[in-house]
């Protein structure tokens, strides 16, 4: 006689019991716990826990029934998705054509030489996060640079380093 399969683990089963689980589980019941929908769960479980922790990335591919590498390929992927917690402030310096002729390089460098920070860094502080991005569609106004979802364009080292200087010291 065959057996009925054994009914999908519920965040409840998950080690840590982290109410969050249950978020994600509305979503990857949603979806009918396809292997399809891997990218629309992955964004659900950045946007619950904040960023895809290894634990995060495990209960995904159990679920799905997915290779684990799989899963961890298609996160690291797609630059949308992060491996780690972003800092509490956001810095996204434009590498499109126009920025990066501009001066978006020199932005980074000053960056890197100033507070030792790299793009898809986030300061031990954890109070800012540096990224990049391939066009932010301000290419008039090159550099541009977000701030904390502000745009700002015409933007200089001394620009740059006068905006995040109120994050660097932050507690």
């Amino acid at each position: 006689m065959p057996t009925a399969p054994a009914p999908a683990p519920k965040a409840s089963d998950h080690p840590s019991g982290d109410k969050r689980f249950k978020a994600l589980d509305a979503t990857l019941k949603r979806n009918g716990y396809s292997q399809d929908a891997l990218i629309e769960i992955l964004h659900k479980a950045q946007e619950t826990f904040g960023y895809l922790e290894e634990d995060v990335l495990l209960y995904v591919a159990r679920h799905l029934k997915l290779p684990l590498s799989r899963v961890f390929g298609v996160a690291t992927f797609y630059h949308l998705f992060s491996l780690k917690p972003s800092g509490k402030h956001t810095c996204v310096v434009c590498m499109g054509t126009a920025c990066y002729v501009k001066g978006a390089g020199e932005l980074l460098n000053t960056l890197k030489q100033e507070i030792h920070l790299q793009a898809g860094e986030t300061t031990e502080d954890g109070q800012m996060s540096l990224v990049t991005a391939r066009c932010i569609g301000a290419c008039g106004i090159a550099p541009a640079v977000v701030y904390d979802g502000k745009v700002l364009g015409k933007q200089s080292s001394e620009d740059l380093m006068t905006a995040i200087q109120p994050w660097l010291g932050e507690a």
